[in-house]
């Protein structure tokens, strides 16, 4: 026996339709008006943190910085010819990684994503000379300068890291010991000098597209992953890559994170272990890294591994700060140091705390582009929705806002007055993932990502 629909009834249907395309049309017009308005927020906020700066600078209540909020200043002459390379590269860019995202396997998508960033890293990079990649770490004040103190008794070193901290160099008495030993690492096993570090430190940072990429697919899935992948790449956040350590901070951090995601999904011990031993360093990388904890942490609480991998991960976590207390590095101990040493500086200590809380989110705004302020109010929204529903929140969302929080915990700490773009490299990697929500190939969001690097490198001379 056969039913037929009654006219009354394929009309209801027919208006139900409708009314859920209208409210669905109602939804992305409502989306695209708060982007516009995100982009327009983004852009005044870059520029009145720069104008700010400047009156600050005039009259003279600013400490060091020659274009506040940056620790940098305007070239003398900007760039012209010399980013032909770099526009090249960025072309280039735009127009493949789209259609690779749609025709290429996952994992050779990895490698080439990879690859675009490297060469995008490298060709900003190389517009201020081939030898660019190495000359920020030949500064008097980097990690280099300070190996040749451990170089003779490493252990000897880091038992007396905290008591002699004041006649180390800048960079090396602002951080925990683990940066300098990874530099003197580098520098026992290497040719020596400043470009092998280098080097390292810029596959180590790039190499953090494809952790973050696999920890989305993780979360979300492969085409939530794709569609970050061209987004990371093109991130303006690279311009840091080329040459600060928290790009190697920002690549340890990701694939810590990465194997927590690997290792919840699986059920993995091995990679829950080695996801804690790279998270746990984390802290003994650099003491700012401390609010990052939020991005594995939510991504814990988005899987809900099982006890064994938690107890794993913990275990990992645990084993770098055992070590350093046994072998003499008390990290309280550390932190009081560094404190007491940041508050006689010359520099962030007496930079204005309420001009540099709204100005380094400025420059958090550089490094992730307008791109990802016109998603960031959708993706963050529907992490609301999804907790007052009770279901699970997307995870460009919940990455995002997850990162989010850690910033702002750093910035209200007051520590973080300037300097915070190579500082923030290791959470705006995160905070860009909210860019999958554009709908691909995105080809305009991803110039605009590119021109504003570009804008950038062009006017800006940095000492990273």
């Amino acid at each position: 026996m056969t039913t037929q629909e009654s006219p009354t009834d394929t009309a209801t249907d027919t208006a139900s339709d409708a009314a859920a395309r209208e409210a669905q049309s109602g939804s992305r017009a409502s989306r695209g008006r708060a982007g516009l308005v995100a982009v327009v927020v983004w852009a005044v906020l870059v520029a009145a943190a720069f104008a700010v700066g400047h009156l600050l600078r005039r009259a003279r209540l600013s400490s060091e910085d020659l274009l506040p909020p940056l620790h940098a200043q305007l070239r003398a002459d900007p760039y012209t010819w010399r980013m032909i390379p770099a526009v090249c590269v960025a072309v280039a860019c735009v127009a493949v990684l789209p259609v690779l995202v749609r025709r290429l396997a996952w994992r050779p998508l990895l490698l080439a994503s990879w690859a675009a960033t490297l060469a995008w890293t490298l060709a900003l990079a190389w517009s201020d000379g081939i030898d660019h990649l190495a000359r920020p770490l030949d500064n008097p004040g980097e990690y280099p300068a300070g190996v040749g103190a451990v170089r003779d008794d490493p252990l000897g070193w880091l038992r007396t890291f905290t008591d002699r901290l004041h006649d180390y160099p800048t960079h090396v008495r602002g951080h925990p010991p683990l940066p300098t030993l990874v530099v003197w690492a580098l520098d026992a096993v290497g040719p020596g000098g400043t470009t092998w570090p280098a080097i390292v430190i810029v596959l180590v940072g790039t190499s953090a597209v494809v952790a973050v990429a696999l920890t989305v697919r993780r979360l979300a899935g492969e085409e939530v992953a794709r569609r970050t992948l061209p987004f990371l790449v093109m991130a303006p956040l690279v311009l840091w890559i080329a040459t600060a350590m928290d790009a190697f901070f920002l690549g340890v951090g990701a694939w810590g994170t990465a194997l927590v995601a690997v290792a919840a999904g699986r059920d993995h011990i091995v990679a829950a272990v080695g996801g804690g031993l790279l998270l746990g360093s984390l802290p003994y990388l650099s003491y700012g890294l401390l609010p990052l904890f939020a991005v594995p942490a939510a991504v814990l609480i988005a899987c809900r591994p099982s006890a064994r991998v938690v107890v794993a991960l913990l275990c990992g976590c645990a084993a770098v700060p055992v070590a350093f207390t046994l072998l003499g590095f008390w990290w309280p101990d550390g932190v009081a140091a560094t404190y007491d040493t940041y508050r006689v500086s010359s520099g962030s200590a007496k930079r204005s705390y309420w001009y540099f809380l709204v100005a380094d989110f400025a420059v958090l705004a550089i490094l992730v582009g307008p791109a990802v302020a016109h998603a960031l109010p959708s993706s963050l929204a529907s992490v609301v929705r999804a907790a007052r529903a009770r279901t699970a929140p997307p995870a460009p969302g919940l990455l995002a806002g997850a990162a989010l929080l850690g910033t702002l915990a750093l910035a209200l700490s007051g520590v973080t007055r300037g300097e915070v773009e190579r500082i923030w490299v290791p959470y705006a990697a995160w905070i860009v993932v909210a860019a999958a929500r554009h709908t691909p190939p995105s080809r305009g969001w991803l110039a605009a990502q590119a021109v504003t690097a570009l804008a950038v490198q062009a006017l800006v001379l940095s000492e990273w």
